[in-house]
C-alpha cells in the first residue's frame, strides 16, 4: 500500500487540518501517516486559539517516520510560525523527498491567522523549492505575490510569480471569484490548463482546502502527473462538497467518504 505522510495542524472538529487529510488519503487508498504542527482550538463556526507543537518534535516526527517507512507523497499544511517552517525544511532536507503538495494555509474563513505575519517570507523561501506543488486559493496567491486577484488573467499572473519562488507546479483554487463555476487554474511553468465545476450551494464546506490537497498528494502518491492527479483530486472534491455533511451548528465538513457510503449502501 501506498504511503503519504500530513505535516499540519489538528482540527478537532474533524473536518479539516490532519483529520481532513487522513481521511481523504484512506478514502483514495493510501495509508496515511502523520505530524502535527499545532492544536487548534475550533468547531464549525470559528477557530479561537491555537497552540504549536515545538520545532524538535514536529522535526523528529518527519524524520521518525522516514526512517521507518516508505513514503510515497508529501502534503503540508498550517504551519504557525517560522521556527516550525525551519524545522521542516531541515527535516525534509535529511530525506530522499517523494512529490510534496504544499498548501500554504494562512487564515481560517472565519478570519483567525494560521500563518503569523512574518511567516510567509519564510515560508517562500524554505519550503516552495522543495514543493512539486504548491495549491493557495486566490486571497493566499494574493498574500503571496502582492497583487489583488480579481480576474482569470491576475490569476495567471499570479501563477508565473508563484513558480518563480521556487514551486514546481502551482494550482490557484477560484471558488471564491465572482463566478457561478469554480475554475482553478493549473501551471507547470510552461502551460495553463483549468478544471472547471458548477459551484454548488451549500454553507457545508469546512476543510475543502485541505481536502483537496490532500487528494494530489494520495494521486501523486499512486503515481500520477500533476495535471492528472489535480483533475482527479477536483473530481474528488467536488463530489465532497456535493454530498456534504450537516454536522454542527456552522459550516459543516465535506463527506471525504460519499463514495464508499454509496458503495456500500449507507446512508449519511
Amino acid at each position: 500500500m501506498k504511503i503519504a505522510l500530513t505535516i499540519a495542524g489538528s482540527d478537532p472538529s474533524g473536518g479539516a487540518g490532519i483529520q481532513a487529510d487522513l481521511k481523504t488519503f484512506h478514502a483514495h487508498g493510501v495509508y496515511g501517516v502523520s505530524a502535527i504542527t499545532a492544536v487548534t482550538v475550533q468547531n464549525t463556526q470559528r477557530v479561537y486559539d491555537s497552540q504549536e507543537i515545538s520545532a524538535q518534535i514536529v522535526h523528529d516526527q518527519i524524520v521518525r517516520l522516514f526512517e521507518d517507512m516508505d513514503i510515497d507523497a508529501v502534503k503540508i499544511g498550517m504551519i504557525p510560525g517560522i521556527p516550525l517552517i525551519e524545522a521542516i525544511a531541515d527535516a525534509l532536507g535529511k530525506v530522499t523527498l517523494p512529490p510534496v503538495v504544499l498548501d500554504p494555509v494562512m487564515r481560517s474563513t472565519s478570519g483567525y491567522d494560521l500563518l503569523k505575519p512574518d511567516g510567509k517570507d519564510a515560508l517562500v523561501r524554505n519550503l516552495f523549492p522543495m514543493a512539486d506543488v504548491v495549491t493557495p486559493n486566490v486571497y493566499e496567491a494574493g498574500s503571496l505575490t502582492g497583487k489583488m486577484i480579481a480576474t482569470p488573467d491576475d490569476m495567471k499572473t499570479a501563477a508565473r510569480d508563484i513558480i518563480a519562488m521556487g514551486a514546481g507546479n502551482v494550482v490557484i483554487k477560484g471558488g471564491d471569484l465572482e463566478s457561478d463555476h469554480a475554475t482553478d487554474l493549473l501551471y507547470d511553468g510552461s502551460q495553463f490548463r483549468t478544471l472547471n465545476s458548477p459551484k454548488i450551494v451549500t454553507s457545508n464546506t469546512h476543510g475543502t482546502g485541505c481536502t483537496f490537497s490532500s487528494a494530489i498528494a494520495a494521486h501523486m502518491a499512486r503515481g500520477k502527473d500533476f495535471f492528472d492527479a489535480t483533475a482527479a483530486a477536483k473530481t474528488y472534491v467536488t463530489g465532497a462538497i456535493k454530498h456534504a455533511l450537516a454536522i454542527g451548528r456552522g459550516h459543516g465538513p465535506t463527506h471525504h467518504f460519499f463514495d464508499l457510503y454509496a458503495k456500500g449502501g449507507l446512508e449519511s
